[in-house]
């Protein structure tokens, strides 16, 4: 077999792939083949929200691609960006490059066959699995095991290493799934010290399309200082837009935007990762809201993208609270855009009561508006108590 590195890092198989024909690999550079390889597995990442989930697919696909290199185009990742983002998981303490990634990939490929490439340790294994686990924007925190990236390659590792991988995957928290996601470095009902603390998981009814899915599930955001505004950080800033994007997924069928509209700077931060990771880079608009006592009115850096007759529009903004800014969002666009289809995906949203983990929509304090709107279907990636969130570097 072939195997050979482009000049951008990524790897390309020669002719003993699954999955295509002689003469499409014969036509096809291996630089070419290991492109399209990460398009393939960005894309199945894309729709299981899973990096080990994409993998899977990715080996079904083609059958001789080995568990350790398949996790990384899953996880969009050439083999120059896999050995930097293990590195940043070592804490900089590490100096690997592409060429080790390629030589320990070339082990697993090489299926029994002496000479080919070299084994990663079982303490490389574990940095790699939580390299890939952070996934193509580098924000997730999905727990892979180790011994996973191996899978085909288990028995040709030395015994001691073999042990260990035991040892690991005997632990129920190193066999979690995706749906256990949490953002790096947070804590879950303890200091926030060094990230927010991020509340459990709960699911929520919420108004959507006709036979669709109303139940999402979203998380709580406990606010340690009561009383003050909650400083979010980017782990949870990114956290919570992974969340709108599982939603999303989860409507009961695929939603396919023409514009990613933002309220505010925040709430256009939140636009141009949807456009972009979900809506295959679609329209981005832009409302920037003036307020002037109880009086809303949009400024004139407001931007209104030209696009196609009834659009489909989702609205981002990054929380809902008492004020009907929604309201006066959704009459603006539907002005603007004839019988455009408006969906509403939002951040934080205020409870009424005590507890985060309403039992209802309509225990949000926000609820009355968010339906007055007459949205297609509302998403939200988390709740929160008076008086609020705030987004990072303080965006407005």
């Amino acid at each position: 077999m072939a195997v050979t590195t482009g000049d951008d890092g990524w790897l390309g198989i020669g002719d003993g792939e699954a999955g295509m024909g002689a003469a499409a690999q014969r036509s096809q550079s291996p630089q070419a083949r290991g492109r399209e390889l990460a398009r393939q597995g960005k894309d199945l990442y894309m729709e299981c929200g899973s990096v080990s989930a994409a993998a899977r697919e990715l080996m079904n696909r083609h059958q001789d691609l080995p568990s350790i290199q398949a996790h990384r185009y899953a996880a969009g990742l050439s083999q120059d960006q896999a050995a930097a983002r293990y590195n940043t998981v070592a804490g900089n303490q590490t100096t690997l490059g592409g060429t080790t990634i390629n030589a320990w990939e070339s082990w697993a490929r090489a299926r029994g066959s002496a000479g080919a490439g070299s084994p990663p340790s079982f303490a490389s294994l574990l940095i790699l699995a939580t390299a890939y686990g952070r996934g193509p924007h580098g924000t997730a925190d999905e727990t892979i095991s180790p011994s996973d990236l191996v899978q085909e390659a288990y028995e040709k590792l030395g015994p001691e290493d073999q042990l260990a991988l035991k040892s690991v995957a005997a632990r129920p928290s190193m066999t979690a799934t995706s749906d256990a996601l949490q953002p790096r470095n947070a804590v879950v009902g303890g200091s926030p010290g060094v990230d927010n603390i991020i509340g459990p998981d709960f699911n929520l009814q919420v108004p959507t399309i006709d036979n669709g899915n109303p139940a999402i599930c979203a998380f709580s955001l406990p606010n340690p200082n009561p009383g003050q505004l909650l400083d979010l950080t980017w782990n949870t800033f990114g956290f919570g837009v992974q969340r709108l994007m599982k939603q999303i997924k989860s409507l009961g069928r695929r939603l396919n935007a023409d514009i990613c509209f933002g309220i505010n700077e925040a709430g256009l931060v939140m636009a141009t990762f949807l456009a972009s990771a979900q809506f295959n880079r679609s329209a981005i608009g832009y409302l920037r809201c003036h307020r002037v006592k109880n009086e809303v009115t949009f400024t004139k850096e407001s931007h209104y993208p030209e696009t196609v007759e009834a659009p489909v529009i989702v609205i981002c903004d990054f929380e809902v609270k008492h004020a009907d800014v929604v309201g006066l969002v959704a009459r603006e666009l539907r002005a603007r855009y004839p019988g455009a289809e408006l969906y509403f995906a939002v951040f934080g949203a205020m409870t009424k009561g005590n507890s985060l983990e309403v039992e209802s929509f309509d225990d949000l304090t926000g609820a009355t508006i968010m339906k007055a709107a007459n949205f297609e279907a509302v998403f939200i990636a988390a709740t929160m108590s008076p008086p609020g969130i705030e987004p990072p570097l303080e965006l407005r």
